[in-house]
């Protein structure tokens, strides 16, 4: 089988063998992820800051259940908050994890659609 070229990275892409540590983080990060209501928060808060009821109204799930889960989002580090007057706007921490978002859904765009995947 021939030697598959090193795929693209994005710009500052961290590029050292995974250790355990940042195995376990990673895990951690897609476990986040692997909620429906959680992965489509994100990719909300990957297009705009919002604060709960914009992104309530943009979701499929209650508000209680938005506020619960971008309560964990933000334990978990994903996601930070900027409070103006009685709103708290909430927005993704970084570029990584927009393009992770991003990426996993253009992923399951190219599963559903049958486009033909590519680098």
């Amino acid at each position: 089988m021939p030697a598959r070229e090193p795929l693209p990275t994005a710009p500052d892409a961290h590029l050292r063998a995974p250790d355990s540590v940042r195995l376990t983080e990673a895990t951690e990060v897609f476990a986040m992820l692997s909620d429906v209501t959680r992965l489509h928060l994100l990719w909300l808060l990957a297009q705009q800051e919002s604060d709960v009821s914009s992104l309530t109204d943009r979701c499929e799930a209650s508000r209680t259940a938005v506020s619960q889960h971008l309560a964990k989002l933000r334990l978990a580090g994903l996601v930070e908050t900027r409070r103006e007057g009685r709103h708290v706007y909430y927005s993704l921490r970084d570029g990584h994890l927009r393009r992770l978002v991003v990426e996993a859904l253009s992923y399951a765009d190219h599963r559903v659609s049958g486009k033909a995947p590519h680098d």
